[in-house]
C-alpha cells in the first residue's frame, strides 16, 4: 500500500516556504498551506511538520490514499489534491478510469473517493498509464484556469513543474 511519508516528500519539493503573492488565489501561503483555506492559522509561523500533519489529515486521509496499492498513483492523486482540491483529484481518477476502462459498470464522476473508485484504481493493471492520464487532467485544468483568468498565466510555468509525464 502507498506510503504517506514518501508522498509528502514529493509535495515538499513543490511547496516552498512563505509567500504572499498577489498572483496566488490562496493569498498568504506557507509550505503550500494557504490562509484562504485555513483562515484560523498563523500562516507565517506554520512549520513544515504542522503543514505535513494538515496534508496527512485533509488530503491523504480524505482521499484514503493509504488504500491505494501503487505509490506513484497515490502520489499523483495527492499532488492533484494539494494543488487543485480533493474533489478534483477524485473526479480526475474517476474520469480517466472511465476512459481507460470503457464499458459497464462505469464510475460515477462525483468527486468522492468511494469504494468503487478505490477498487477501480487498485484493479487497473497499468498504473503508469493512469499516472500519465491524471497528469493530463492536471495540465488541462491549469490551462483552463489561465484561459479564464489571464492573471494566472504568471503561475502557469510553475504549475507545469508538477505535471510529470
Amino acid at each position: 500500500m502507498a506510503n504517506f511519508l514518501e508522498a509528502i516528500e514529493k509535495i515538499r519539493k513543490y511547496e516552498g516556504g512563505y509567500v504572499n503573492s498577489p498572483h496566488d488565489f490562496g493569498g498568504e501561503t506557507n509550505h503550500g498551506i494557504s490562509k484562504r483555506q485555513y483562515p484560523e492559522l498563523d500562516i507565517k509561523a506554520l512549520t513544515w511538520e504542522d503543514a505535513a500533519a494538515i496534508y496527512r489529515r485533509d488530503y491523504w486521509g480524505r482521499l484514503s490514499l493509504d488504500k491505494v496499492s501503487n505509490q506513484a498513483v497515490a502520489e499523483e492523486l495527492m499532488d492533484i489534491a494539494v494543488n487543485q482540491g480533493t474533489p478534483y483529484a477524485a473526479l480526475s481518477a474517476q474520469h480517466m478510469l472511465n476512459l481507460l476502462v470503457p464499458g459497464e459498470p462505469s464510475l460515477k464522476e462525483d468527486g468522492l473517493m468511494g469504494s468503487k473508485t478505490m477498487d477501480a484504481i487498485n484493479q487497473y493493471q497499468f498504473p503508469r498509464t493512469l499516472v500519465k492520464a491524471l497528469n493530463g487532467m492536471q495540465f488541462l485544468r491549469y490551462a483552463r484556469i489561465c484561459e479564464e483568468n489571464s492573471d494566472q498565466e504568471y503561475n502557469f510555468r510553475g504549475w507545469l513543474e508538477r505535471v510529470e509525464v
